[in-house]
């Protein structure tokens, strides 16, 4: 994955806008939008990959940052999913460091590698640059917000997907945009999340994350204590982060902090 700041997908033909966020479902959600797609893709590439939106979709799309993004804001919906930081980045430790022999090359060059024990990895991405940092281990809040403010209009947790996402579907057709489909399951490689306070054995690492992370954790997690999130399942079921659209009724006032 690469350190690309374009971390929106932009589509042409309708005003939408996709905050994708690597380990939170982002391949799922792709696939999904795929279907707004009136030509048939080029070149045979995945559409997890960033160059699938960038160069093989005949101009329908293509990847802005969220300075971009903002900018659109009155004329375009834009949305997005966010993760537990403990879990996404043991989504990631598992992925990228333990399932495949090479890692990605931004990972290889902030000194990650296969195999490595999850303290000295924890370790690395904790002191690094957000310039140097692999998207897949980036903070969400870095990805989503542009001068303090969050981007998107709609920001769902991945911890409540299958809620957030309906809540989403009728946003978006509140919104007068093409309805979305149920979303696929795909890239699910991990059965529970009681690996989350195995590998999260010590306060000194979890501390380092909720100091490298301390955005991630008050935008979009303050509503839980540290413990709860280390558990990992059964969070409390909350709603997705909402501003309101221009259009909408005063009785339907959103649910929100955003």
């Amino acid at each position: 994955m690469s350190k690309s700041p374009r971390h929106f997908i932009l589509f042409r033909d309708i005003p939408l806008l996709y905050g994708r966020v690597p380990k939170v479902a982002n391949s799922s959600i792709k696939a999904t939008l795929c279907k707004f797609l009136i030509q048939r893709p080029d070149g045979g590439i995945k559409t997890t990959a960033d160059r699938f939106w960038r160069e093989h979709t005949h101009g329908e799309t293509e990847l802005v940052t969220p300075k971009h993004a903002r900018r659109l804001r009155s004329s375009h919906f834009s949305f997005s999913f966010v993760r537990n930081p403990f879990d996404r980045l043991v989504a990631a430790y598992n992925n990228k460091i333990l399932e495949i022999d090479d890692v990605p090359l931004p990972m290889k060059t902030m000194g990650l590698h296969h195999g490595m024990a999850f303290d000295h990895f924890i370790e690395i991405i904790c002191k690094a640059d957000l310039e140097s940092m692999d998207n897949h281990v980036r903070p969400q809040a870095d990805m989503l917000l542009c001068s303090d403010k969050l981007v998107p209009k709609f920001i769902g947790r991945m911890e409540h997907m299958s809620d957030h996402w309906q809540r989403l579907r009728r946003r978006m057709k509140h919104e007068g945009l093409p309805t979305l489909g149920e979303l696929p399951y795909k890239n699910v490689r991990r059965d529970g999340k009681s690996d989350i306070r195995k590998l999260f054995n010590s306060s000194n690492l979890v501390n380092k994350v909720l100091e490298r992370y301390e955005h991630d954790f008050n935008l979009f997690y303050s509503d839980y204590s540290v413990e709860e999130l280390l558990n990992g399942d059964g969070l409390k079921k909350l709603p997705p982060l909402q501003r309101k659209s221009k259009q909408s009724h005063p009785k339907q006032q959103l649910e929100t902090k955003a």
